[in-house]
């Protein structure tokens, strides 16, 4: 189980990242949302979701739920 944030801050092209508490691509702490503890980034990407529809995971931290914009 993993903590996790989403960050506050969207990308260029929208998309809000969520990361878990230890990555080191988290724009830090100050910066995002905590949408708390979460077996899979699957869940924490949902809860993100449900602060900024447009939300996306972390290439680095939360891969699984990482979806490119090449798709």
């Amino acid at each position: 189980m993993s903590l996790f944030y989403v960050d506050k801050k969207a990308q260029e092209n929208g998309d809000h990242e969520i990361h878990t508490a230890s990555c080191t691509h988290s724009p830090g702490i100050k910066n995002c949302d905590p949408l708390g503890y979460h077996i899979a980034c699957s869940t924490a990407l949902d809860a993100a979701k449900a602060i900024y529809p447009q939300s996306n995971g972390c290439y680095y931290c939360s891969h699984s739920s990482y979806h490119s914009e090449d798709k």
